[in-house]
């Protein structure tokens, strides 16, 4: 993310939080006895133990380490995120930062002491201080991972890598011959309204879209109409990894945004899936592990913070991602990930993506979160 862009989410985290001087309570000064248990909601592939390759696992040696046993609640998008929090009952939450500030403002998380975070200092400097987790000098959680939103294609159908996001937005046939109509997807998340703006600020720059997040109404407007052209395109909009997999070797799908984890987990069963970053960019995520407001076990809770900061750790659960580990070290003499892993998942792509951010109205110059979000369920819908 450039400095200006870095800049702008910096006055976004305070406005967002200008409407209430009443921030969550003080962090922990001390940490006690671990209470036995922490409940996790993360998304899938983010926490992993074993049951799917035994070589990846990173809940056993903790559990045994710290006498706190690891329950996983997966959620598919930011929304369903926020909305678990909102209800409680957990502890922490992998929180993208189209979701973090939406949860600091809701009091739904609490500010971390990073005092008792050991390996705090191992973080990539590009990520200590960011926007979607720090307000107003005050830390609301760790790093996790953070990587782009990638388009995955299939590669008996593109013998040659596509090269636009076109592929997925305008009507075309594909490379075999055959209209793209019903074998394309996108996501099942209001924020994908961001990837249709990235698109057009670099194929209608007339538009004048500097930044994907911040839409003026001539702007949404231009965005909502190619979003509404792409719904006749659309076999499905994902937001279920595993569904979205299936189509891709049952149902003929050709392409579609995706995680690093959906292609690195197809070529794993040898499918002919590959990835690439288009010319015109990519939205990402830079994942913040946070602290629930009213966290049962906020013993166990830290001590898994800091143990996800393990280079061990980080570069274990980059490999099976697809992702970017928020600790450089864990870049080095990582087996799972190898020598070229982080170059491979984007570490130096950091300036180039888009990060998903929550949507502001700023006074009223551009759409907020709630049209996007109202707006979107009716372009699935076909409206």
């Amino acid at each position: 993310m450039s400095a200006p862009h870095t800049a702008l989410l910096g006055t976004l985290a305070t406005a967002l939080l200008a409407a209430s001087t009443l921030y969550a309570a003080e962090p922990l000064k001390t940490l006690g006895q671990p209470e036995g248990q922490l409940d996790i909601i993360a998304w899938p592939g983010y926490v992993e133990r074993g049951d799917t390759d035994a070589n990846y696992d990173w809940v056993t040696q903790f559990e045994k380490d710290s006498g706190c046993k690891v329950n996983v609640k997966t959620a598919g998008t930011s929304d369903e995120m926020v909305s678990l929090m909102t209800k409680g009952g957990y502890d922490l939450v992998t929180a993208s930062g189209d979701a973090s500030l939406r949860l600091v403002a809701g009091k739904r998380v609490q500010p971390i002491n990073i005092a008792l975070i050991p390996s705090w200092s191992t973080v990539d400097d590009r990520l200590k201080e960011a926007p979607w987790h720090t307000v107003d000098g005050q830390h609301y959680g760790t790093p996790y991972q953070w990587g782009p939103n990638v388009l995955m294609y299939n590669t008996n159908v593109f013998k040659q890598a596509p090269t636009s996001w076109a592929t997925v937005f305008e009507p075309q046939n594909l490379p075999d011959g055959k209209p793209n109509k019903g074998r394309v997807q996108a996501y099942d998340g209001p924020i994908y309204i961001a990837d249709a703006a990235l698109y057009l600020k670099s194929t209608q720059p007339e538009l004048g879209i500097q930044d994907p997040y911040l839409l003026n109404e001539t702007q949404y407007a231009a965005v909502l109409t190619l979003l509404r052209q792409q719904h006749a395109l659309i076999h499905r909009y994902w937001h279920d990894v595993t569904v979205q997999m299936n189509d891709f070797k049952n149902e003929g799908v050709a392409a579609s945004s995706a995680w690093p984890y959906q292609v690195n987990a197809l070529q794993a069963e040898k499918q002919p899936i590959a990835s690439v970053v288009p010319v015109e960019g990519a939205t990402g995520w830079a994942d913040t592990t946070m602290l629930h407001a009213e966290a049962k076990h906020p013993v166990c809770a830290y001590k898994w913070m800091d143990w996800s900061l393990q280079p061990k750790v980080q570069g274990d659960l980059a490999a099976w991602f697809g992702s970017v580990p928020a600790v450089p070290a864990a870049c080095e003499g990582n087996a799972l990930l190898g020598a070229e892993g982080c170059k491979t998942n984007g570490f130096d792509n950091f300036e180039k993506i888009a990060f998903w951010k929550t949507p502001q109205a700023e006074g009223g110059k551009y759409v907020p979160y709630s049209r996007w979000t109202q707006d979107y369920i009716a372009i699935m819908g076909g409206r």
